[in-house]
């Protein structure tokens, strides 16, 4: 379920509401709305309700919750209405609330949202999208943005055809830059979630294997993701990483000018200093920046951001300070510090992502022993058991002290390891209580244990089983 986005202005009147969706009023309501939401338990005073089918409840069921949770309006979908209509009209009548039916709640929704950004004429939108990077790239931009002027990013992962409007609908007049995180995984989901934003200015970090089980080849997510830039009008700017493979592809035709980012390309930049787990330096514009994110990948981020903040006219001082002050969210090169040492870094997982990790920690000063657990890689289709066995090898040449590989999908990934000669502790399990119990009986004082895998796989519930003395960030 996603949670309630309060603002604090009304967005909506009743009849507003009514014409950007194309609904009809079933009843009536003066009392504005100052809020939406999709989850009726989220409601609060004065929030519009959208109810939407999900994957064990339709919303519809949960209208009468809703009402008496304060709920100001409700869209209702056309084909629930004949069934539900008298009953609802008098509750709604009884606590002041509109009703409002319309084709389809979560067009609905969008449009709303679309709106709601077309009536924000003082703010500067920036929207970023990638097969990886893209939640942390959208924290660092918010991080250095925030300290020129009110700023607003997504909050968690509200970045889909049903989080980014809710994102959207929380910004207010105050804001002065959105910065906008899309997430995909269907083909014409991007177009619609683009027309949403309209961004001055969109950013991709890469093309990788995200999701290609689900829109079938790295073409085909260079093409949606290049959708990006569909609504582009020779007034944008559109940034893509200097070496990215389909640079030539993203950047042609494109109504907006190309800005690469980069080693090479970000303005200013004059090296860094690698510092393990403390991240690094980064020199730039005669400046030493400690930019808190270990690892290349996030060096990278941290490069787009820099790239994005200079084409917008930020201080380079504002741009020090917000790197500076950027730090690890959930599951995302989080640090917990105790008599192990983990880096929890499983809120996603594909391909490209754990090789950079893997690549990092096997070039990582330890003193102690590195110990890597790594879960099932999702939503790869057909690419799964082939990207799980280049998964194995890449682990298996690591030259790590242990591997163990958890889930169904990753024994392919241990027979490859064992087959590129790893020679260190190497398991395989499925079973979560056997994972618990390998790693009890291995892990001692001084280890490294990375936690690396797609977040359906829970590996964070490993976490609380190793002594842990204090969280980083």
């Amino acid at each position: 379920m996603v949670s309630n986005m309060a603002v604090d202005r009304a967005l909506f009147s009743t009849e507003e509401l009514a014409v950007i969706t194309r609904g009809v009023i079933r009843q009536g309501s003066r009392r504005p709305v100052s809020s939406a939401a999709v989850d009726s338990r989220q409601v609060t005073a004065d929030a519009l309700f959208i109810p939407l089918p999900g994957e064990h409840f339709d919303g519809h069921q949960f209208l009468s919750e809703a009402l008496k949770r304060g709920a100001s309006a409700l869209l209702i979908a056309d084909r629930v209405w004949p069934p539900e209509g008298e009953e609802l009209v008098r509750q709604a009548r009884k606590r002041g609330a509109a009703l409002i039916t319309v084709p389809d709640p979560l067009r609905a929704l969008q449009d709303l949202a679309g709106n709601h950004m077309q009536s924000m004429t003082d703010l500067t939108s920036i929207a970023v999208t990638g097969s990886s990077g893209k939640t942390t790239t959208k924290e660092i931009l918010g991080s250095i943005l925030k300290q020129e002027a009110p700023a607003i990013i997504n909050e968690g992962n509200l970045n889909s055809e049903i989080g980014l409007p809710l994102s959207v609908l929380r910004i207010k007049e105050e804001h002065k830059y959105a910065v906008l995180e899309i997430g995909i995984n269907h083909a014409g989901e991007m177009a619609v979630l683009a027309d949403i934003v309209r961004p001055e200015a969109a950013l991709i970090t890469n093309i990788g294997r995200a999701h290609i089980g689900l829109l079938g080849s790295l073409e085909k997510i260079a093409l949606e993701k290049k959708e990006i830039f569909k609504f582009f009008d020779n007034r944008q700017l559109a940034f893509l990483f200097e070496d990215e493979p389909f640079f030539e592809y993203l950047s042609s035709n494109v109504r907006g000018r190309i800005i690469p980012f980069g080693p090479r390309s970000t303005p200013g930049f004059e090296g860094s200093k690698d510092l393990g787990l403390a991240g690094s330096i980064i020199y730039w514009e005669g400046l030493q920046i400690h930019f808190p994110l270990f690892g290349t990948y996030n060096l990278l981020n941290a490069l787009s951001s820099i790239s994005v903040s200079v084409e917008l006219g930020i201080n380079k001082r504002k741009i020090k300070l917000g790197l500076e002050e950027v730090r690890p969210i959930f599951g995302r090169s989080q640090i917990i510090r105790g008599a192990v040492t983990i880096i929890h870094d499983c809120y996603n997982a594909n391909p490209d992502s754990i090789g950079g990790l893997l690549g990092f920690v096997r070039k990582l000063s330890w003193q102690g022993r590195k110990v890597m657990v790594l879960g099932s890689m999702l939503e790869l289709g057909q690419e799964s058991g082939q990207a799980h066995r280049q998964m194995g090898r890449e682990a298996g040449l690591s030259g790590l002290d242990a591997l163990i590989f958890f889930g169904a999908e990753t024994e392919t990934a241990y027979s490859a390891a064992l087959k590129a000669g790893f020679s260190g502790f190497l398991s395989w399990t499925a079973d979560f209580e056997k994972l618990i119990h390998k790693l009890q009986g291995y892990l001692r004082e001084g280890d490294l244990l990375v936690l690396k895998a797609s977040r359906a796989v829970e590996l964070e519930k490993l976490i609380p089983l190793v002594a842990v003395d204090r969280l980083e960030g």
